[in-house]
């Protein structure tokens, strides 16, 4: 069953490290088998939306999104935006 990983940025604290996460996690996670599907920020929210940076990256499984995140590639990503953004993340699983 499909998977997906969703970011979203609640804040920014520092453009420079986020530049330098995203440098390292893109090839990471597309590494890992990841497909980005959307990114960037809202072009129309409703209800309790927020016009915040999503990220919405597609896996093949729970388990594919899981070993993504703890990869030594992507920890490194992590270790590159060191409290440049605050962001909700989760793995969500697809409905095949």
């Amino acid at each position: 069953m499909s998977a997906y990983w969703i970011s979203l940025y609640v804040e920014v604290t520092d453009e420079a490290k986020l530049k330098k996460y995203a440098e390292l996690a893109g090839p990471a996670l597309t590494g890992a088998g990841g497909t980005f599907l959307a990114r960037g920020t809202p072009r129309a929210t409703y209800e309790a939306g927020q016009t915040t940076r999503s990220v919405l990256i597609r896996f093949d499984s729970v388990e594919a999104a899981q070993a993504a995140h703890d990869s030594p590639a992507y920890q490194e990503a992590l270790a590159a935006l060191d409290g440049g953004a605050v962001r909700d993340l989760r793995i969500v699983p697809g409905i095949d």
